[in-house]
């Protein structure tokens, strides 16, 4: 544990005892954001994102460490551990080391090699290795045995090869070192597979394509290898030759002190070496790499949906207003629902402006009464099929009926129909029709976004990167991670959050939320947090875990409505009586607070860190870290793809983040790619360093492509050229050539004619989207 506990202090810049203190607190069932908010002293203040790296290199060193000691084990009991084998599985600080350590020892399915130790062919292969002077026909004659089928020097000869090429194949050294200078020369080559081209042909871009292994980024990588799952795409791995000879052979002969000086059994031990690299090694290198190539992409895609769906999540609320939901439709007509500010359903219909009834007055004049009846403040239209056409019609009702001030919204409605269709939705609305459903929840979440888009399994919410193509179990963890924190983060009201929402607090879960719903359904509206402790299975731990996260609005405790955690109550009593003035008078004091000395009130139990925060809290109780709400203003006239022209400059709002840019919807039912060549006047290594998903931005347009719904965007509004060509394509990304004798990696290689950055992102982007 000590070394775990050193390494991961090593890898976040922290000290061994703060990582000690924090795996004890996870290993008591504590929460990362309990831990990162109300244990400070305890960690030195490690940060949420501190503590979820811990966590998860925590969760793969404890797999190292028991991997580990199995494997030690098991060589222990084969009586073949050697104090220096024992030091080199000990310092192994990867799982592939691990394994290459263990393979000469690993059980094994009876191979060619250990027929060939069974025929008693060993010691041919021991004496040729040893002695190339020896002729090998004629020290095969010794080795025939009819019963084990060795009839001729030949089949002698090549029991003996295979008894060396399992023994060349089990050297952890040799390994590493071959995976090494694969990764640092070898390409990655993707063809089509033939008679493939028509239906893979979203993959064209990938037909004849190279890049350097070290090199190629997440979504191409992710790209190729959907390419091969869906039977489209061949992959290898190619590696630099001379002369018809892989230089990794020559690393093999050099490992094992095979030199060709013309000896007899120089030729013979070539061809074993040669036989070593292609036969067996070439293939396993080629798996191992392809597979932390794809494991790297994975991971980097799972951290680009982790950031998308966070500023998604911690987007800005328009807050409890009354709103009308429109779910936007054209032949079945546009989905109404009139939401109250608290989230309840007063109200629904449908009105059928669009084809094939066209009945906009009338529906203009639906919308006019439910708005005026129910005072609404916001319309929140969703931005699927007919969007701007149902945003005009709301435009038209607002120019005709003045008399009434509301504010219209396009709303992301990615994953409604998730929540429509979930179990949850048919609890809540058991005999509302699915498509209304939708437009209660476009409604929502523009309310609280948070609240909302916390009932749909995140993955569904439509803001990654290939996630369908990672590690389904891997995303989940993350994903539920983002939540458990963005939650957190903003603290929920116990008397009016949803089961959903209260499950993702700390220490709670689907159980326990749904108890509290059932207790403050039968009891009322809770009106202090000791009040939870009533609450079935919310017991003293579950309640330490949560309490501080749990809001009491007008309860009897002004300091049940803010982030002060009910243990550190004493404090804020002791900072009354100390100031002679009620707890209520401190609260929302800036004046009072900004003359308090923190440090006057630290004491054994709670820290300087842990003071200072209450100050806080007591200067903004439950403040909301999200921003304030304002909204994307489309223009006027334009709504389809048709309407855009080369040079206009529009606001949109950024709906995804990826590797390579952008997508902006602008209002034409086809979101727009800003490159990351044209994100900014300055270099961008990371759009995620420029912008994130939710953010209000104006663009230039600087090509349609109507044929293929293709918009590429700019945020260099007063650039008047086209972007920059071959910015982000590999250079290696083009046709394989003849490769001529006697080079080096690099020379040979003519560039096929320079496509720009712009078009091989939108190829990207295409094989981006899930099936």
């Amino acid at each position: 544990m000590n070394n775990i506990n050193q390494t991961i202090a090593n890898e976040i810049n922290a000290k061994s005892s703060q990582i000690e203190a924090a795996i004890k607190l996870l290993d008591e069932g504590a929460t990362v954001p309990f831990i990162a908010r109300y244990r400070k002293e305890a960690t030195g203040g490690l940060s949420d994102t501190d503590l979820r790296t811990l966590e998860e290199r925590l969760h793969y060193l404890r797999e190292l460490s028991e991997r580990r000691a199995t494997i030690l084990k098991s060589i222990s009991e084969q009586e073949k551990l050697t104090p220096e084998l024992e030091k080199a599985i000990n310092n192994a600080e990867t799982k592939t080391q691990l394994e290459d350590l263990y393979l000469p020892y690993k059980p094994k399915r009876r191979s060619k090699g250990q027929v060939a130790i069974e025929a008693g062919l060993e010691p041919l292969a021991d004496a040729l290795y040893a002695n190339p002077d020896l002729v090998p026909e004629t020290e095969a004659e010794k080795y025939l045995n009819e019963d084990h089928k060795i009839v001729d020097p030949k089949s002698a000869l090549d029991g003996a090869k295979y008894i060396l090429m399992e023994r060349f194949c089990e050297n952890a050294a040799l390994l590493a070192q071959l995976r090494q200078y694969t990764w640092d020369q070898g390409t990655v080559a993707s063809r089509c597979i033939e008679g493939k081209e028509k239906e893979g042909a979203k993959f064209r871009d990938y037909f004849e394509y190279n890049e350097a292994l070290k090199k190629i980024p997440s979504h191409r990588a992710l790209a190729i290898f959907r390419g091969r799952r869906t039977g489209i795409l061949q992959l290898k791995i190619e590696v630099p030759t001379i002369e018809e000879t892989s230089h990794c052979e020559t690393l093999i002969a050099e490992q094992f002190d095979i030199k060709h000086q013309g000896r007899n059994a120089d030729d013979w031990l070539k061809e074993v070496v040669r036989w070593t690299w292609r036969v067996k090694l070439s293939g396993q290198i080629e798996t191992d790499l392809l597979n932390q190539i794809r494991e790297a992409a994975e991971e980097e895609s799972i951290q680009v949906f982790a950031k998308n769906l966070k500023n998604l999540l911690m987007a800005a609320p328009a807050g409890q207003r009354t709103t009308i939901g429109l779910d936007p439709g054209i032949r079945t007509g546009v989905k109404v629902a009139v939401v109250s500010d608290t989230g309840q359903l007063l109200d629904h219909t449908t009105i059928f402006p669009h084809e094939p009834k066209k009945q906009w007055d009338q529906s203009i004049e639906t919308l006019y009464k439910l708005a005026d009846q129910y005072k609404v403040d916001l319309i929140s239209i969703g931005n699927g099929t007919a969007s701007r056409e149902t945003d005009k019609l709301v435009a038209d009702m607002l120019k005709k009926h003045s008399d009434i001030a509301l504010q219209k919204i396009v709303t992301n409605e990615a994953g409604a129909s998730v929540y429509s269709a979930s179990e949850y939705a048919a609890k809540e609305f058991p005999d509302l029709d699915v498509s209304f459903r939708g437009a209660v929840s476009i409604a929502r979440r523009l309310q609280d976004p948070l609240a909302e888009l916390v009932k749909i399994e995140p993955k569904s919410i439509g803001v990654g990167q290939y996630q369908h193509d990672v590690s389904q179990t891997k995303l989940a963890r993350s994903l539920d991670s983002v939540v458990e924190d963005c939650v957190n983060a903003v603290g929920v009201d116990v008397n009016t959050a949803s089961a959903p929402l209260l499950a993702r607090i700390s220490g709670l879960n689907g159980t326990i939320a749904n108890n509290i719903i059932r207790y403050r359904e039968k009891n009322g509206a809770f009106k202090n947090r000791q009040t939870l402790k009533e609450v079935p299975r919310l017991g003293e731990r579950t309640f330490e875990q949560a309490a501080g996260f749990l809001r009491i609005n007008q309860g009897d405790c002004a300091l049940d409505n803010s982030g002060v955690h009910p243990e550190s109550y004493g404090v804020v009593e002791k900072i009354s009586a100390a100031n002679q003035c009620p707890i209520e008078s401190i609260i929302n004091n800036k004046e009072l607070i900004s003359k308090i000395n923190a440090q006057d009130y630290v004491d054994q139990q709670f820290g300087l860190p842990t003071v200072t925060d209450i100050l806080t809290e007591l200067e903004k109780p439950g403040r909301d870290p999200r921003p304030s709400f304002k909204t994307a203003q489309f223009h006027d006239g334009i709504e389809t793809i048709k309407d855009l022209k080369s040079g206009q400059i529009l606001e949109g709002v950024i709906t995804n983040v990826t590797n390579f840019g952008a997508f902006v919807d602008i209002g034409v039912h086809q979101d727009g790619l800003v490159h990351i060549s044209v994100l900014s006047d300055n270099f961008v290594k990371n759009p995620a360093d420029v912008v994130k998903t939710g953010d209000i931005v104006k663009v230039k347009v600087l090509e349609i492509d109507q044929a293929r719904a293709r918009i590429s965007l700019s945020m260099k509004l007063d650039e008047a050229t086209a972007p920059r060509q071959q910015e982000a394509n590999p250079k290696s990304n083009r046709k394989s050539q003849p490769k001529p004798k006697n080079r080096s990696p690099n020379q040979g290689k003519n560039p096929a004619p320079a496509k720009s950055a712009i078009a091989a992102a939108f190829a990207n982007a295409k094989t981006l989207k899930s099936k």
